[in-house]
């Protein structure tokens, strides 16, 4: 019996979605634009965006110089958010701010540039041009609108956004430490120790105020004292001397650091080479 009433349940289930998939496609062959729009919406409504990102994509076209053009063109950018296609979803937003800057939704579409663009964003390891973008959509949309409703969100994301540009170059700065003597990738000269300072210098002057300040100060002061140590030896007395001023450094700044033990074991080290 139970299994009865399972094959029951199951194939009006399946006799549901036949019937909703044969309506579908009757709309969509259908030469009536209009009902084809009514039904666009509908669908978007129920959150079926597959079905109305469809219809809109040939709607929006036939829409033009009508009073649907504009509602059709945001739905569409809606749709293909609402279908996680956002890289669509960013250009369809584009096209609808370009197309219509003081439009109804431009606000909004300006917004929904940037938050489209920010789920497309990768891991900070990989390329962060996306997030370089994503950057620029969300502050071009406070400039746009200072008293813009989204206004805390978008400034919510920038803080996510910089900060995978900081973790970026704080990975980056730890390969070339981690790379230390391997000279296979210095082709251009130098070290990578040098690159590791070099990285982690700029990543703090660039952003002052991160939480990983600790980090890029301790991946400099290692790196500094690992480049003296491997250094010619014309070069080794003017490095162990910047390498001990940068533990020293280090420990002034970060004094509950739990590589101050390290700095300290740097500093001893340094101070038999500079008094020698």
């Amino acid at each position: 019996m139970k299994n009865n009433i399972l094959i029951a349940i199951y194939s009006c289930v399946a006799l549901s979605f036949t019937g909703c998939a044969h309506e579908f496609n009757q709309v969509y062959k259908s030469q009536d634009y209009n009902f084809k729009y009514e039904y666009a919406k509908e669908c978007f409504a129920n959150g079926k965006y597959t079905r109305s990102s469809t219809l809109l994509r040939e709607l929006f076209t036939m829409m033009k110089g009508t009073e649907n053009a504009e509602e059709s063109l945001y739905m569409l950018a809606m749709s293909e958010y609402g279908n996680k296609d956002y890289e669509s979803a960013a250009e369809c937003f584009k096209r609808y701010y370009k197309s219509y800057p003081k439009g109804i939704y431009a606000e909004m579409a300006s917004y929904y540039i940037g938050e489209s663009l920010f789920q497309s964003t990768p891991e900070p390891r990989l390329d962060q041009t996306e997030t370089v973008n994503a950057i620029a959509a969300f502050q071009e949309y406070m400039d746009l609108f200072p008293d813009a409703k989204m206004k805390g969100t978008a400034q919510q994301r920038l803080f996510q956004l910089q900060d995978k540009l900081i973790k970026k170059e704080l990975y980056s700065a730890q390969l070339y430490y981690n790379l230390g003597t391997y000279f296979g990738n210095c082709t251009s000269g130098g070290s990578n120790y040098e690159a590791c300072i070099i990285t982690a210098q700029n990543a703090m002057k660039d952003y002052p105020y991160t939480e990983h300040r600790e980090e890029f100060a301790s991946l400099i002061m290692k790196s500094k004292f690992c480049l003296a140590e491997q250094s010619v030896e014309e070069k080794r007395l003017d490095r162990f001397r910047d390498a001990e001023d940068e533990c020293y450094g280090f420990i002034n700044e970060y004094p509950d650091s739990k590589e101050r033990s390290l700095a300290e074991k740097y500093i001893a080290t340094c101070k038999k080479h500079t008094k020698e």
